[in-house]
């Protein structure tokens, strides 16, 4: 059976996408009805049974699938470090002069290490996978005459979906209908502005930019309503084309650029020492291939070949805990910006407030209660179709009038650039329409002529000042106030946004969200854990600064639209992080509010869920939604939230700081106890007649020590490791990785004077060396994990047996049957109790340079 996530498509595959893309070429230039009957498809959609078969006929639809790794790619993966090749190759070339034992010794630590990285790394993409499928993007289809919702990967041509403002394009797609339908496709075509999109054919010759009557894979919906046919999907798209040329990739996080940067500075050092060494070992007269063999295993054993697997285990167990705390990474590195987030700019509906509104009354111009204030909202609420909200629910659910003499005819449908959302009624048994309308105060009122004052209509000049007033008065109480304006129309049955003009203003919806009930301690906790919270709305500013009052902001700092639109970058940059609220937001300026504190050397997160966060969440260091956001927001962000709630975010941030930290302890004992011991073996090796220790037990010690570094991922993390905000420093790595070298390095040296003192021959310097290497390196671990003394912190229950277990078999190994098939010879009690004495020193003295580092270098 071929495995589809290997990118590999079986013959009859690759047949069935030929035949369909034939049968569909320029699907925007044919009738729709052709389109139809070559694809086997109806306008109420495929049966349920033929749409399972094309899927397993052609298999997932999504991009990603094709990128995933096969099981025997990522094992193959483990052994294609050129250090590793010439490591099988110098094992070969021992087979073919003889030393057969010791080629077979190197062969079997070689392939045990990889099977390890191996089962690290395919463990940990796998409960990603899973995690990640909590999150996946579905499409709402029609399937056997209901519509159903199924992931993205799960369509196939001749689906119908359905698609609102917010939608993610699943496919490319010919509309079959619409209503006011406009995509951005920026990111195909340039285009800053949407695209509007109808039923028709264009020209066979059109470009992308010209085809009107198609929607396409990676663009999404900002207003309207459309049925739309798959026609193309996954890698036969236009996206699919373009993302198969360029591979596209994100960004490198700044953990990324970290890990790479020691990476470098690893390799430079390592070439350096091999180069060196086999030179000096070649000038000295030693045999080429055991000095090459020699070279090439201190290069192994310095090289953290498992820093990849420890890395992605790490990231992976913390995404798995987050998952525990309902929070969703969907990238791995983006843990790291998390744990490093110093602001997070939030709008202020679902997160700090309860997301469930209320409406407050339904107002004249004179602040009274008015019904037919109410039944015109409610019959707008009630009618409209397309984007389901918060506020018409609110409506719907605070009118108990009959509404059953009205009937809806059409809809213009909300978009971000008017505000406004406008239904037609008809009234049964009269002549005439009503077109009513509500949004966006201002919006609203551009509109207007007139308004409605104790029953009669009078010009909108005349009482525009009390508007104004009775707006701030409603606003200053915190409360979401809209507008709401009427116009009779002699009949018509179809109208579009031309016809809202010369409308009668009638009143005024106010709405009241409550703020959470601990959402005051939530930001208090933030602050704790350095975070600062920046909300970012497009309320108005009396609104905002009222709702920042209620949830702990004594003296909130307000910045409007407008003030920002006057302001330069520069000007930006210097005020955005003195500003707690950010009001009157057009959708634009989110993007360019979060590219400001990032210039201001923030580490920003953004927190949106709609259409318009989309780009303030691409430019965040991290981008975070949630679960019920549209699909274009959740799409973008790195991570999601299964709960729309801050307090969830605190767990994260914390988890997402543990997992940075237990990274950074793998790299700080890689450098200290690989440096320190390289360097050791390095200079013993000029001045003893023999090898310190032979290029099988150089990796022998390196694999054994890798076993403790695999538990890290479980292990704790003390409490005052997660109250600030962490950055990747190479600075102090490369100043730990000498400090912690040169102490390993010294009771090496020691350790070489003890067994040379005591007359050890070859074997028994050889297994006395070997001991006091292993038990070093494992016992660092348990000192460098936490900050504190080594005794006021437990490590986890994994990391402390398998530790014990590598140190207790470090020693037993020597006295094992067949222990002088690797060089090993049994050492006398003197010997360990020289070796146990160096082992406490060494301890001791890297506790004391512990303490030194961390008070020079507390932030590392």
């Amino acid at each position: 059976m071929t495995d589809v996530s290997s990118g590999e498509r079986p013959p009859a595959r690759r047949e069935e996408r030929r035949s369909a893309a034939a049968a569909t070429a320029a699907f925007w230039s044919r009738p729709a009805a052709d389109v139809l009957a070559a694809l086997g498809a109806t306008p109420a959609g495929l049966d349920p049974a033929d749409a399972a078969r094309r899927l397993a006929a052609r298999g997932p639809s999504g991009l990603g699938q094709s990128h995933r790794s096969s099981a025997l790619a990522l094992l193959l993966g483990q052994f294609r470090s050129p250090l590793v090749l010439m490591l099988i190759g110098a094992a070969g070339l021992s087979f073919a002069v003889g030393s057969i034992s010791d080629a077979v010794i190197i062969l079997a630590i070689v392939v045990l290490s990889g099977v390890l990285g191996f089962w690290q790394e395919h463990t940990a993409t796998r409960a990603v996978e899973r995690l990640l499928a909590l999150v996946a993007v579905r499409a709402q289809v029609v399937r056997g005459g209901a519509t159903r919702e199924v992931p993205v990967e799960a369509l196939v041509p001749g689906d119908v979906v359905l698609l609102s403002a917010g939608s993610l394009v699943p496919a490319d797609a010919l509309v079959l209908e619409s209503k006011d339908l406009h995509a951005d496709e920026a990111a195909l075509t340039g285009e800053t502005f949407p695209a509007e999109k109808s039923e028709g054919v264009c020209a066979a010759e059109a470009g992308l930019a010209e085809r009107t009557c198609a929607l396409y894979f990676g663009t999404h919906v900002v207003s309207g309503t459309a049925r739309a046919l798959v026609v193309l999907t996954g890698a036969d798209t236009e996206y699919g084309h373009i993302a198969g040329r360029l591979q596209h990739r994100p960004p490198p996080s700044e953990f990324e650029h970290g890990v790479q940067r020691f990476g470098f500075m690893l390799v430079r050092i390592t070439a350096a020492l091999t180069i060196l060494i086999f030179a000096a070992h070649v000038f000295s007269h030693r045999p080429v291939l055991d000095s090459f063999m020699f070279a090439l295993a201190l290069a192994v054993g310095l090289v953290p070949e498992l820093l990849p697997a420890i890395v992605g285990v790490t990231l992976a167990h913390g995404a798995r805990r987050m998952a525990r705390t309902h929070v969703i990474v969907k990238r791995l590195a983006a843990i790291e910006n998390f744990g490093s987030m110093d602001v997070l700019c939030s709008d202020k509906t679902g997160t700090l407030t309860e997301g469930h509104v209320t409406m407050e009354g339904a107002l004249d111009l004179d602040g009274a209660a008015s019904d037919e204030v109410l039944r015109w909202a409610a019959a707008n609420a009630s009618f409209e179709t397309g984007m389901a909200n918060p506020i018409d629910a609110a409506v719907c659910a605070a009118c108990k009038l009959d509404l059953s003499d009205l009937h809806k005819l059409d809809e213009v449908p909300y978009d971000f650039v008017r505000k406004r959302l406008s239904v037609l009624v008809g009234r049964r048994g009269e002549a005439g329409t009503v077109l009513v309308t509500k949004g966006a105060l201002d919006q609203v009122l551009e509109v207007c002529s007139g308004a409605r004052r104790a029953g009669s209509t009078v010009p909108l000049a005349d009482v525009r000042a009390a508007i104004d007033a009775r707006f701030a008065e409603l606003s200053e109480r915190g409360l979401r106030t809209l507008g709401l304006a009427v116009r009779e129309l002699p009949g018509p049955a179809r109208v579009g946004k031309a016809d809202e003009r010369d409308m009668t203003f009638l009143g005024f919806l106010a709405f009241f969200d409550p703020p959470k009930p601990d959402i005051e301690r939530t930001i208090a906790d933030l602050r704790g854990l350095g975070v600062r919270l920046k909300i970012v709305t497009g309320d108005n500013r009396r609104v905002a600064a009222a709702v920042a009052r209620r949830v702990g902001f004594a003296d909130p700092a307000v910045l409007s639209g407008p003030e920002l639109h006057t302001m330069s970058d520069a000007a930006l940059v210097r005020r955005a992080a003195q500003i707690d609220v950010f009001a009157e937001v057009e959708p634009n300026q989110k993007e360019r509010i979060i590219l400001a504190l990032k210039k201001a050397g923030a580490v920003v997160g953004y927190i949106g869920d709609g259409i318009n966060d989309a780009p303030a969440l691409h430019v965040a260091d991290v981008g975070i939604s949630v679960e019920g956001a549209v699909d274009v927001a959740k799409e973008a962000a790195e991570i999601v939230l299964l709960k729309s709630d801050l307090r969830v975010l605190v767990d994260g941030v914390r988890e997402g700081r543990t997992t940075f930290a237990n990274t950074l302890k793998y790299v700080f004992i890689t450098t200290s106890a690989n440096f320190g011991n390289m360097l050791s073996m390095a200079g013993a090796a000029l001045f003893l007649p023999f090898l310190p220790l032979l290029p099988k037990q150089i990796l022998l010690n390196n694999f054994l020590s890798d076993f403790p570094a695999m538990t890290i991922a479980t292990d704790r993390v003390d409490p005052e490791q997660v109250e600030r905000p962490r950055r990747w420093d190479t600075r102090a790595i490369r100043t730990f990785m000498l400090v912690f070298g040169a102490v390993s390095s010294l009771f090496d040296v020691l350790c070489f004077g003890a067994l040379w003192w005591l007359g050890a021959d070859a074997e028994h310097f050889r297994s006395g060396w070997f001991v006091l290497s292993l038990l070093t390196e494992v016992l660092i671990l348990l000192v460098v994990r936490t900050r504190r003394p080594l005794i006021r912190s437990r490590p986890s229950r994994a990391m402390a047996i398998v530790t014990a277990a590598v140190a207790v078999g470090s020693v037993a190994l020597l006295y094992l049957p067949g222990a002088h098939w690797l060089g090993f010879a049994a050492l006398p009690a003197r010997y360990l109790a020289a070796i146990g004495a160096l082992t406490l020193g060494y301890v001791a003295v890297s506790e004391a340079a512990k303490g030194w580092f961390f008070r020079h270098f507390g932030s590392a």
